[in-house]
């Protein structure tokens, strides 16, 4: 009580005390507070008993000499147990081994915490190596997180060291400090009554998830490599995704790209869960859209009950950390449609930097710029109404007749086909990532169809949109992403699924490699042979009208295919260079697979963001030509921006890029009409340079009309067909002169090292 008064039991007994009535404490009342102080004194007393008791358990077993790290374990099982009711600490080897901490603390089913706990002679606090990495993982994945020795003691919360106590010393044997008993004893109760924070933040909710995924990682490694006969559940999972989707793939890898897919599935569930009290893995897979069978497919075995239980532990940790998430406060401001920041997909590049920021820069996943996205997806809106005469545009629905591959073979094994109608303007984006190329398609057509007759727009979706709008992507975080960013877009626009809703036609594949049959052996692989069976199926028979994107800039390419590397020759043809590695960057592999699609399909357009070297790079003088002899109008926007090259607008100032990247880079529109090119057929050029600041560069993407304003004819001539304007005044000058090879026939690049290995060597 404040002031004068006195608290008393039966209008008799003194003052003892004041005290301090929390709100959960209400249950409490007044005339009992005496027994509290009683009941302090005999919580301290039993504080001493439980830390004496399990100091003495470990001296004795230090005391037998042959005490291992493991030793010690029962007797922190028993402190735990001891510490707080109905606490429990899970100590199992089998999943130890594959990457989980030593304890697992749970009150009933809910995880409260961990612990990790070393050998009694190691330094806790100055831990090298593989011990100093496995805790800086821990320390990113693991919330309420405590490392021992047994004798000392640090607290973890949120990463941070909270707390440090020692309750002994080793020197001459184990030498006790009955003075820190009781403040472990404090510590350890503080720990157990740990409550998850709500979570609310994009950043902080992509380094948890970075953290979780990055164990996740590391146990699916180990529990594969500890699988030696690969006989087990995820093996087989391993050996699908090697025979139908990545056949170089690593174990490494495997565990890789399955940890960011499930981290990336249950962020999508928890994005549909209405009931914000409860989330777990199995409650992700009844979320997840039905737009996403591969998806569906995948947690059908990470939500059942035969998962794997070395692997359980830390999905369910995942799980904990998404229920702790209020998604209306990560996601807020995602249904501003028309703003300029997607926090939609800074969240996701946010996740990749802090998971392996390496992978993000190595597979050129980067934030394309809206302004970008825009500019390209009216362009391609322009060009089918004014060239191809489609009124509609994007959202044209008229149909064409074609051949299809009905994948069964006649008797002499020739491939059966049919005839089937389908739309004309297909779509397609071969590097999806996270699909903001066909979001931006969707947010185009939407005003089209919905204001003249808004009742039909679900309707429009499943008959004319879903069909010819389809994405490839062979990152499987990014390609998750992809579909709950357009199942969102659609859900945001009105979309209402019928019983008979198709699913995105988004799919897990590489781009860059020829579609073949589906083989359906691994009882595991039919859902991924699916996956690829109906990817393979557009590859091959869907005559492709619009090809869109930002493909990744790679010159160091690991798609090495040889169907690929067979299209390319076209663009090698006749080259006398000692390197032409520069052709075979992934972005001009790219290109060329558009290039490829729009001419089987006989017409179309090509409009992509790429690396702007092939416009007047001396090497890719075959490139250019091969496209002016296969396209009739090609449209260059050169976006400059090259730190490289040191590049300064024209008046001397600044010129910046649009990327966070340091190559050049430009937009192509390029169109191909049908009918049969002449043997002297060339391409018109329409060039425009854009120099300045990345937001005046921006400003003009999105005022501008995209294929009108600025642009400027070219007249590229051989030999090396340039797509930039060229100063050639004095050509025929140059011309006239002599050849220096021809001057000076016998000649040396000058002094080079070569086999380096050999003359050379280090030990």
């Amino acid at each position: 009580p404040s002031g004068g008064g006195a608290a008393r039991r039966g209008g008799s007994s003194p003052l003892l005390g004041t005290i301090s009535i929390k709100p959960d404490d209400a249950s409490l009342h007044l005339f009992e507070y005496p027994l509290l102080l009683e009941n302090r004194e005999s919580g301290s007393r039993q504080s001493m008993s439980n830390i004496s008791n399990f100091l003495s358990r470990i001296t004795a077993t230090n005391k037998t000499g042959s005490a291992t790290e493991h030793s010690y374990r029962p007797a922190l099982e028993e402190l735990f147990d001891a510490v707080a009711i109905g606490v429990t600490a899970l100590n199992e080897p089998k999943r130890v081994k594959c990457g989980a901490p030593d304890f697992i603390i749970q009150r009933g089913d809910i995880v409260i915490g961990h612990v990790e706990a070393k050998d009694i002679t190691v330094d806790i606090r100055s831990l090298k190596d593989t011990n100093k990495e496995q805790q800086q993982r821990y320390l990113k994945a693991l919330p309420n997180l405590i490392y021992t020795n047994c004798l000392d003691f640090d607290f973890y919360r949120e990463g941070i060291l909270v707390a440090s106590v020692t309750i002994a010393d080793l020197l001459m044997g184990i030498q006790p400090k009955p003075d820190q008993f009781e403040r472990l004893e404090n510590l350890l109760r503080e720990f157990v009554a740990q409550r998850p924070q709500t979570i609310s933040s994009p950043k902080k909710l992509a380094e948890m998830m970075a953290g979780k995924a990055t164990l996740i990682k590391d146990v699916l490694a180990n529990a594969l490599k500890d699988d030696k006969e690969l006989r087990g559940e995820l093996a087989g999972q391993f050996q699908a995704f090697k025979e139908h989707l990545i056949h170089d793939i690593t174990v490494e890898d495997f565990a890789d790209i399955y940890a960011e897919t499930i981290s990336y599935g249950m962020f999508a569930a928890r994005l549909h869960d209405q009931t914000r009290q409860t989330f777990s893995r199995m409650e992700a897979l009844e979320l997840l859209p039905k737009s996403n069978p591969f998806l569906r497919s995948l947690f059908g075995y990470i939500a059942g009950p035969d998962l794997d239980d070395r692997i359980r532990w830390i999905i369910d940790d995942l799980a904990d950390v998404f229920q702790a998430t209020d998604m209306y406060a990560v996601m807020e401001g995602f249904g501003k449609l028309t703003g300029r920041d997607d926090p939609f997909l800074h969240f996701y590049e946010t996740f990749l930097a802090a998971y392996n920021p390496a992978k993000r820069k190595a597979r050129g996943v980067w934030y394309t710029p809206e302004s970008v996205v825009n500019f390209i997806v009216r362009a391609v809106d322009e060009v089918l109404q004014t060239e191809f005469g489609l009124a509609d545009g994007l959202a044209d629905t008229s149909k064409v007749t074609v051949d299809w591959d009905t994948g069964t073979t006649d008797m002499k094994g020739k491939p059966i086909t049919t005839r089937k109608e389908i739309h004309r303007v297909q779509i397609l984006d071969p590097a999806t990532g996270t699909g903001t190329f066909l979001a931006e398609v969707i947010k185009q057509i939407a005003p089209k169809v919905k204001g003249v007759a808004e009742g039909m727009w679900s309707q429009y979706i499943e008959r004319d949109l879903i069909p010819r709008l389809h994405g490839f992507e062979l990152l499987m975080a990014s390609y998750a992403m992809c579909h709950m960013k357009l199942d969102m877009i659609l859900t945001e626009l009105g979309y209402r699924p019928g019983k008979d809703a198709k699913r995105l036609s988004v799919y897990l594949t590489n781009s860059l490699e020829e579609g073949e049959p589906a083989n359906q052996t691994l009882p595991f692989a039919q859902w991924l042979s699916n996956e690829v069976k109906e990817a393979n199926a557009i590859k091959r028979d869907m005559p492709i009208m619009c090809v869109i994107g930002n493909p990744p800039y790679s010159v160091s390419s690991s798609n090495k295919g040889d169907w690929i590397k067979d299209l390319l020759v076209d663009y090698k043809k006749n080259l006398n260079e000692r390197n032409i590695q520069p052709l075979s960057d992934d972005y001009i592999k790219f290109i060329r697979l558009g290039h490829h699609l729009i001419e089987k399909s006989g017409e179309g357009i090509l409009a992509v963001i790429t690396n702007n070297s092939y416009l007047d790079g001396i090497i890719h003088r075959q490139m250019r030509k091969s496209l002016l002899e296969n396209f009739d109008t090609i449209y260059i926007a050169d976006l400059h921006g090259s730190s490289k090259k040191k590049e300064t607008a024209p008046d001397g100032s600044a010129d910046l890029n649009v990327f966070d990247i340091m190559q050049g880079v430009s937009i192509a529109v390029m169109v191909r009409k049908r009918g049969k090119k002449s043997k002297d057929h060339q391409a018109k050029v329409m060039h425009r340079d854009m120099w300045g600041t990345r937001n005046s560069k921006y400003a003009s993407l999105s005022s501008d009309a995209p294929l009108s304003d600025g642009y400027q004819p070219l007249a590229p001539v051989e030999p090396y067909y340039f797509f930039a304007a060229k100063d050639f005044v004095g050509q025929d000058g140059y011309d006239a002169g002599f050849k220096l090879d021809e001057f000076m026939p016998l000649n040396s690049s000058g002094v080079k090292t070569h086999r380096d290995h050999f003359v050379l060597d280090m030990d």
